[in-house]
């Protein structure tokens, strides 16, 4: 999801180290003040002073009669665990999403060279991200964007959110770009193969064919070259990478890694970094920085530019390592 969320198929995304959901307070679920009538004639007339028309209005708010119950209990009782580095890669990255994302890239070949032409930003990280949003696009979530969008924003916790996410769907869809009823994402309004936010929808969403109508729910070619707009916008560097598995010593204290601890690579090889098969790095004036997430004796990376390009799709080392290693094992 993007716009952005901290978590991705119930998996807290919250950076380097353990990883922590807290369940919402009671506090933060208070219901808005007025009827939820009340509510969807406010959105009416909101959206209809923004130029959506009265009928698409009409049909996408006859999808929500009622909060959803479902999107509710979600959103407030999320469980609380933690995850260590090692645990999280291994609860994403498994055999099974490897062997589709082997089998997707083979059926969409010709689409993503394109992509990759077009864009400037390599296959890598656009098959990463598929993978770890949404399967390859066998889980995008059944709930209507609408209903999830208008219960949260009635609802009360993160209000002002969701009220602004409502209302850019209902302007999606006055575009005719999909219908109410085929407009489906997860509880959070997160929609199609990428997770896309409206909001980000309508910011980086981009047709395979150039046309402006961008199919991120069933056209392959759209949501490759969707993600891959999404990259290229947020500044990635064409033919360099985003991290690279290293050897550090346990030696070097945890205070001075984090990827907002920057060094050249000649600094880190003073350091006694090294490539993972034990090699000097040969660009030596190439910055980086060390993220090594579970602390000595876990696996560490040197992580560069696109790393933090990758986290401006979602805000995570975790999701930013993900992505990386899911790219690499299916391309």
């Amino acid at each position: 999801m993007i716009g952005r969320r901290t978590a991705l198929r119930g998996l807290a995304l919250t950076g380097a180290g353990p990883m922590l959901i807290k369940p919402a307070s009671s506090s933060a679920a208070t219901k808005t003040t007025g009827s939820y009538a009340s509510f969807l004639a406010e959105i009416r007339s909101q959206a209809t002073e923004q130029g959506v028309s009265a009928e698409i209005v009409s049909e996408a708010l006859a999808l929500t009669r009622e909060p959803n119950a479902k999107v509710l209990k979600l959103d407030r009782h999320q469980p609380e665990f933690t995850l260590t580095w090692a645990q999280y890669r291994t609860r994403v990255i498994s055999q099974g999403k490897i062997d589709a994302g082997k089998a997707a890239l083979a059926a969409n070949e010709v689409a993503l060279a394109q992509v990759e032409s077009r864009s400037g930003v390599e296959r890598q990280p656009i098959m990463g991200i598929w993978g770890l949003e949404s399967f390859y696009g066998r889980l995008t979530g059944s709930f209507n964007v609408v209903d999830a969008l208008a219960t949260l924003a009635y609802d009360g916790r993160r209000a002002a959110f969701f009220r602004a996410e409502l209302l850019k769907s209902l302007k999606i869809l006055n575009e005719r770009r999909i219908t109410p009823a085929g407009m489906t994402g997860s509880y959070a309004g997160a929609m199609g193969q990428p997770q896309f936010m409206p909001s980000a929808y309508l910011q980086y969403a981009k047709a395979f064919d150039g046309s402006p109508r961008a199919d991120i729910w069933k056209s392959v070619p759209d949501v490759m070259m969707s993600i891959a707009n999404y990259l290229a916008r947020s500044g990635w560097r064409t033919g360099e990478p985003s991290a690279q598995e290293i050897r550090v010593p346990d030696s070097l204290p945890q205070a001075e890694l984090g990827r907002e601890h920057t060094r050249t690579l000649a600094q880190w090889m003073q350091a006694g970094v090294r490539r993972d098969d034990g090699s000097s790095f040969t660009r030596s004036n190439v910055e980086g920085a060390v993220v090594r997430p579970d602390g000595p004796g876990g696996q560490a990376f040197m992580v560069y530019h696109n790393f933090s390009v990758i986290r401006r799709y979602n805000p995570s080392d975790y999701y930013a390592l993900g992505v990386g290693l899911m790219g690499g094992l299916t391309t």
